[in-house]
């Protein structure tokens, strides 16, 4: 668009050769290709009615001039005779249209040397834009990159902006785990040409030989991560099929490699070549039954290791009861009816029976220690119980202390206290009968009690009847 501000009055009209116009560059083709109307009388061929009215110009009654405008003389009427009327309209047209040309004339040669129009100033700004166009072009192509991404097996080829792997894997929104494996590593700068691998880790539940433990690995298929983790798969079991996938959840994998393992029994020695999961699967792939109590020197549940013996320990035996007494218990209660250091059993204890079960044991032809595998009580003991003296002891006895009473002893009993003769019915030093005794104020059996108390009821026995109670002996009193 032009910024004339004549551009707005601009009149179309017959390609000019006004002197004026002509003083510039002729107009370029097809600036203004509007048809042009013709000027003309009313009536001609492509005469048309001319209704531009100059601002200078006011309307005026029919036949007469316009204002302002010059008597160019009548114009010929229709039979070639001269009309006044319509030669002073003919008149004012002329004039109009001679007028109409000279302004044009001006403001094209205004306009135009304000903006000359050169074909150089018309290419100038299309050379520049293809300048631009070429330089953004050439910097596009530069920084484009024809790269192969292949993730986890899947390869295409794009075109990339990125300058190394991290923005590149960032860009294609593939997102990686600590485990997971990328080449060339992350940060690498890459260029056109470039592969950049994507391998996403599967975690595995392995067990291995009994050692139970969680890896990873990169590999499809349970062959592929058995050799990616360095398996010997030789003879191997597999709890899975070998060709099996394994997805990005991953799975558990029981894995039993083979091992030697070597079995005695019966005095001879049989290696294996086995992939058994305890060693009782070994023991029977070695030929080699377990009868009854028969076991083997390791447990076996236990996983058998690769070179290692194994023992079959042939059992025979039976089983023995014995019977076993139970001690009785001593309870000891005071009494102060009895003088101190004094002691009377008042019950007699009893032991208890216990029957008591043990397991024999024959090993490989060698008779093993009696083991103890149960008891059984068939008696409870029954406690003693004893009486203990607190009483005060007297120093003597009235009228009984000058006489020898160890010698009535030694005869009596021959100086023991807890003497008993034959028939089981007098007991003591001085062989007292129960019924004596308890009359003098003892208690139980006179053998139960202490020397110097069975001394004590001798001589209150002696003040009561004298020596006649030992009819025999009872002259070694007086020496």
């Amino acid at each position: 668009m032009s910024n004339s501000r004549y551009e707005t009055y601009e009149t179309y009209g017959p390609a000019c050769t006004d002197p004026v116009y002509g003083g510039f560059d002729a107009a370029p083709a097809g600036l203004h290709s509007a048809e042009t109307l013709g000027y003309g009388t009313p009536g001609g061929t492509g005469a048309h009615e001319d209704t531009y009215r100059p601002a200078y110009e006011t309307p005026t009654r029919p036949g007469l001039p316009r204002q302002g405008a010059p008597d160019d003389g009548p114009a010929p009427g229709p039979a070639g005779y001269p009309d006044p009327g319509m030669g002073a309209r003919a008149g004012s047209r002329a004039a109009a249209r001679t007028g109409s040309h000279r302004r044009a004339a001006r403001r094209r040669k205004t306009r135009y040397a304000e903006r000359p129009d050169s074909p150089m100033r018309r290419l100038l700004p299309q050379a520049l834009v293809v300048a631009f166009l070429a330089g953004g072009t050439t910097a596009f192509v530069a920084k484009d990159k024809a790269i192969e991404l292949n993730v986890d097996g899947k390869a295409r080829t794009l075109h990339t902006f990125a300058d190394d792997v991290t923005e590149l894997l960032a860009d294609e929104g593939v997102e990686v785990g600590a485990h997971d494996v990328i080449a060339p590593g992350p940060g690498t700068q890459i260029s056109s040409g470039d592969e950049v691998a994507v391998h996403f880790a599967r975690p595995v539940r392995l067990t291995l030989d009994g050692h139970r433990r969680q890896v990873w690995t990169t590999a499809h298929t349970v062959e592929g991560a058995l050799r990616q983790l360095g398996v010997r798969q030789e003879g191997a079991y597999v709890s899975t099929s070998r060709s099996r996938s394994i997805g990005r959840e991953g799975l558990a994998l029981d894995v039993r490699t083979e091992r030697t393992v070597t079995i005695m029994a019966d005095g001879r020695a049989r290696t294996v070549r086995t992939n058994a999961a305890t060693v009782r699967e070994a023991v029977e792939e070695a030929g080699i039954t377990l009868r009854g109590q028969d076991t083997t020197s390791v447990p076996q549940g236990s996983f058998p290791r690769d070179g290692q013996t194994v023992t079959v320990l042939r059992i025979t035996g039976g089983k023995e009861v014995r019977e076993e007494p139970i001690p009785f218990q001593v309870r000891r209660t005071d009494d102060p009816a009895l003088f101190r250091g004094t002691e009377v059993v008042e019950q007699a204890g009893e032991p208890g029976l216990r029957r008591v079960t043990f397991s024999l044991r024959t090993v490989n032809g060698v008779r093993q220690k009696p083991r103890r595998i149960g008891s059984e009580v068939v008696r409870e003991p029954r406690p003693q119980v004893v009486k203990v003296g607190t009483q005060q002891r007297p120093a003597s006895v009235q009228g009984a202390d000058h006489l020898d009473w160890q010698g009535l002893a030694a005869c009596e009993s021959g100086g023991r206290p807890d003497a008993v003769d034959a028939s089981g019915t007098y007991g003591g030093l001085y062989q007292f009968d129960t019924q004596t005794w308890q009359a003098l104020g003892g208690s139980g059996r006179p053998q139960d009690a202490p020397a110097a108390e069975q001394t004590y009821r001798a001589k209150k026995l002696y003040v009561r009847r004298g020596a006649s109670p030992w009819p025999h002996c009872g002259a070694r009193l007086r020496g």
